[in-house]
């Protein structure tokens, strides 16, 4: 989404009810189950880049010539936001918002050639890593090619194109009601992936748009390589049946801002979950996230103990996990708003500063290839001493199982979880500062913000 201040959130959820009011009863899609998905997505860890702001020079080369240290962090998907031309009419900033699209066709000079984006898609696939790449089907600039075709457009009253949210005076409104519109966004897309060899797409307010559209728009692009992943900006059900093979968890990324600020008890982030749960299809998959480009730093916004703690669940819950690039050296320049507009580049130079960030995404990575249970594992949630303040669930797979426990407050826990049997202590070491191995279960330490892990070795 081009910029999500606090008010611009408010509006489009106004926005999005007031759309379901007007509109029969929804299907109950917990009766259905989402489209299956390939294996390698649902054990995918998804590593967000923003090509401006992710080196001095801003362009694919420099992230060409960084994978291997991506690589090296673990990440199975690299996603990279809009590559396309930005529009300079009615821009925001200095530079103005990757989400205003000038030609869905061509490749942002900014950031090099066509050339250098395919040499970057080849090489990591040479290390098998998959690329997507953000689709922001919704709108386009105010100066885009498209606009040769006005009846591609959205008007008002008076047969003036329009913005589709007031805030976003920069883009114009697409009228996917115009079938010839459709089918120019459907060869666009097939054209991405047979020209580029791309991996999927990430699409932008995919709610926006009729899911019709992504359904069909899906089969055509399958014809030419079935092994894709389309990842949706949204949290509808109706999206993830045939259309999507994930989307944004938004409800559990609330919940997980509530209960860091001390606004809801830890309690309110497993409801979130259910209630998520007893809405969406069966299987469904769901991007976990404490930090993106709509967001400000989740080091800024929770602290450093406070962000690893949060993201700490994004690793140990169902679903896949995001890391936004920066996160892992502890970067807290601005991603959201200006940094959308202007030259803000990632300052790399906290990782010295930080090293436990890097280590724990490495580790917990691993821990997520290491053990089965957590990328395709069961959720049970555990009752423990002070549900206010702690989570406790379990992850199953067949004979697996691991345990975590997390301190989602600023005070010690000592305190004792609803379980029984043998379980060792295998919680990754990423600081000197945790509190020591703790295999004695049901009976746990923990420090403030912090988490274990155990997995059960006996009944």
């Amino acid at each position: 989404m081009i910029q999500r201040t606090f008010e611009t959130v408010v509006l489009v959820v106004l926005l999005g009810c007031l759309a379901l009011a007007q509109q029969p009863p929804q299907k109950d899609y917990s009766k259905e189950t989402a489209r299956a998905s390939q294996t390698w997505i649902r054990d995918a860890v998804v590593y967000q880049i923003f090509p401006r702001q992710y080196s001095a020079k801003g362009d694919f080369n420099s992230i060409t010539n960084d994978l291997d240290r991506i690589n090296d962090l673990g990440v199975d998907v690299i996603w990279l936001m809009p590559v396309h031309p930005i529009g300079e009419l009615k821009k925001k900033g200095s530079i103005g918002s990757p989400y205003a699209v000038r030609d869905y066709y061509a490749v942002n000079p900014d950031y090099g050639t066509g050339a250098d984006l395919k040499r970057l898609i080849s090489e990591a696939h040479k290390r098998r890593i998959k690329v997507i790449i953000d689709i922001v089907a919704n709108h386009t600039a105010w100066d885009s090619v498209m606009m040769k075709n006005p009846d591609f457009y959205t008007k008002d009253a008076d047969g003036k194109m329009q913005p589709p949210v007031p805030d976003w005076a920069d883009v114009a409104d697409l009228n996917f009601d115009n079938p010839e519109l459709r089918k120019y966004m459907i060869e666009m897309l097939k054209f991405w992936v047979r020209e580029f060899d791309l991996d999927g797409f990430r699409c932008d307010v995919a709610g926006f748009i009729p899911t019709d559209f992504w359904e069909t728009a899906r089969a055509e692009v399958d014809k030419i390589k079935k092994d894709t992943f389309w990842l949706a900006e949204w949290h509808e059900p109706d999206l993830l049946v045939n259309a999507f093979d994930s989307d944004y968890s938004w409800s559990m990324h609330s919940a997980l801002d509530d209960v860091l600020h001390g606004k809801r008890p830890a309690s309110h982030i497993q409801e979130t979950w259910q209630a998520e749960r007893d809405r969406f299809p069966k299987a469904a998959i769901h991007m976990r996230f404490t930090d993106n480009h709509d967001e400000r730093r989740a080091i800024v916004r929770f602290g450093e103990k406070g962000a690893i703690a949060g993201q700490s669940l994004v690793y140990l819950i169902d679903g896949i996990p995001l890391v936004y690039n920066g996160m892992e050296v502890g970067d807290t320049s601005e991603s959201g708003a200006p940094a959308l507009f202007e030259k803000i580049p990632i300052n790399w130079g906290f990782g010295s500063r930080r090293p436990e960030f890097g280590k724990f995404h490495r580790l917990m990575i691993q821990m997520r290839k290491r053990y089965v249970s957590l990328r395709r594992g069961s959720v049970e949630w555990i009752a423990n001493s002070e549900p206010e303040r702690v989570l406790s669930f379990s992850r199953r797979h067949e004979t697996e199982e691991l345990v975590a426990v997390i301190n989602m407050s600023s005070s010690p826990f000592r305190g004792s979880i609803e379980i029984s049997g043998r379980f060792e202590d295998v919680t990754p070491s990423y600081t000197n500062g945790n509190s020591g191995r703790n295999a004695a279960l049901p009976f746990v330490k923990l420090n403030a913000w912090e988490f274990r892990v155990f997995r059960r070795t006996a009944l």
